[in-house]
């Protein structure tokens, strides 16, 4: 094969621009490697962006006897929640009591033991028992729900978390390439040489001492076309969500139980919606082509209106998405049952392949240095560890986004609050570099509606890596679910001008 140029040797190429990827990607760029993290979509395109939009323990792995993932998981809540304090907002949950579903001191037994693997934290108080005929909380629920508990976890969004990796990991100098596929792994005795096709067509050659295979679903078709026939052990799970209106008012969340000893969660979203979801289905197709059914809509409608007094109707769903979670298969026949712990799958024989196997959100971050510190023996590296209690994420130097706002408001004010809000909450702290100099809304130019303006995508295009409408639209933003559709096409066009300039 020829040489690729003069570029030099790579420490690590990670392939897969999810959670995983993305963290890998941030941890070894902050030690001093280099990295490259290619993606053959958009960042957080697939799974990572189809989640529950939670970081949590996973309150109902315990009846599992997965203790040491939710301990694991509890004490990340706390860390993610340091890192960017804008994006993960620490939330009330509401789980109401049905003795025939689940006796009371089981549900208090697990919250204790819930409160307990996790380390004291402020920002997520400990459960508590609740009277939901005095709860104004009770009032969303049916007239003879009557007792419950209420216990602490962190709402987020996932797709920006995904995004805020990146961006860390790109300004630590990792290179990113994002609508690159890799093509072909070829595997030396102490390098790889991948052929990566970028979305027009041209193709590139690197060379690189170890390979990370963080592409989730797509995990074994990688190891496939490294000619390597492993067993990776996956089992695709199909996750489906629907968004409705907001159906109450205030902030909490509640965590409903279902006759199938399945939980359903009732979220506040985007401030206006109310986020349902999850399904557990098995699935075998194209985890790009993955669609919420009909039948998965009337579950979780149906999962609703058990417990809730404002009926919810499919006809009601203003958005349904779809996830293929790539959990490690284990003898569970129940999907719901199957492990979210995750594998890190090491193959060294000649120059390392790393596959990352399983995972959930709120781990992403200690799976990700793990890989690493797996890593850094193989390719001479010693570098330490640093992300749990290294700097913040961007954006996150400023404190909760309702801090950020107070600070624009100070900074910006003719510009309207809710904006501002809008912008804090997206941003953190770099919502000033996406407003610049622009002091009133008529700096900021073109008006898209719903508060998006041309500065804010002028900034996404050029800092976020944002190609198309889908990009802005429905990752980057939930934009998706407010602008109609003239406004969608003069954004696209607008978009189609401004990706061809900079190309």
């Amino acid at each position: 094969m020829e040489a690729a140029g003069t570029e030099p040797m790579l420490d690590v190429l990670v392939i897969g621009g999810g959670i995983n990827g993305a963290g890998i990607a941030r941890d070894a760029a902050g030690r001093g490697w280099s990295v490259c993290l290619c993606e053959q979509d958009d960042l957080a395109a697939h799974t990572s962006s189809a989640s529950t939009k939670l970081i949590h323990g996973g309150l109902r792995y315990l009846q599992y006897g997965q203790f040491g993932l939710v301990r694991k998981a509890l004490r990340e809540r706390s860390v993610l929640q340091r890192l960017a304090p804008h994006l993960v907002v620490p939330t009330e949950f509401v789980l109401p009591q049905a003795a025939h579903l689940r006796p009371g001191w089981m549900l208090h037994a697990g919250l204790w033991l819930y409160d307990h693997l996790g380390h004291a934290d402020p920002a997520f108080p400990r459960s508590q028992r609740l009277d939901l005929r005095r709860d104004p909380r009770g009032a969303v629920l049916h007239a003879d729900v009557r007792r419950g508990f209420s216990y602490a976890d962190a709402r987020v969004d996932d797709a920006r978390l995904v995004l805020l990796n990146v961006l860390d990991a790109h300004e630590r100098g990792a290179r990113i390439r994002v609508r690159t596929r890799c093509e072909q792994l070829i595997r030396h005795r102490d390098h790889w040489w991948a052929v990566l096709r970028d979305a027009d067509g041209s193709i590139v050659r690197l060379r690189t001492r170890a390979v990370v295979n963080a592409t989730g679903p797509w995990a074994g078709d990688l190891l496939e076309r490294a000619g390597m026939d492993a067993p990776i052990g996956l089992r695709l799970v199909q996750g489906s969500h629907i968004v409705v209106p907001r159906l109450y008012a205030h902030d909490s969340a509640y965590l409903l139980q279902q006759p199938d000893q399945r939980i359903v969660f009732v979220l506040p979203f985007e401030q206006d919606f109310t986020l349902i979801g999850t399904t557990d289905v098995d699935y075998d197709g194209d985890p790009a082509r993955v669609r919420a059914s009909d039948d998965e809509v009337e579950y979780l409608c149906a999962a609703a209106n058990r417990w809730l007094r404002t009926a919810v109707h499919a006809g009601d769903v203003v958005w349904r998405y779809s996830g293929v979670r790539p959990l490690l298969a284990d003898h569970h026949h129940d999907a719901a049952k199957v492990t979210r712990d995750y594998r890190l799958q090491l193959d060294a024989t000649q120059a390392p392949l790393l596959s990352v196997l399983g995972g959930k959100l709120t781990t992403y971050r200690t799976l990700a240095e793990e890989a690493v510190d797996q890593l850094g023996p193989l390719l001479g590296r010693t570098e330490p560890a640093w992300t749990a209690a290294g700097p913040v994420l961007p954006g996150g130097d400023g404190g909760d986004a309702q801090h950020v706002q107070e600070r624009l408001q100070a900074a910006y004010p003719q510009q309207p609050p809710a904006l501002l809000a809008t912008l804090a909450r997206r941003y953190g702290t770099r919502a000033s570099t996406v407003l610049g100099a622009a002091s009133t809304p008529a700096h900021l130019g073109t008006h898209f509606g719903a508060g998006l303006y041309q500065r804010e995508v002028d900034y996404l295009v050029a800092q976020e890596w944002v190609r198309t409408p889908e990009d802005l639209l429905w990752r980057r933003t939930r934009l998706g679910l407010r602008l109609d559709p003239a406004q969608r096409d003069t954004l696209a066009q607008y978009l189609r001008d401004r990706v061809a300039a900079i190309a």
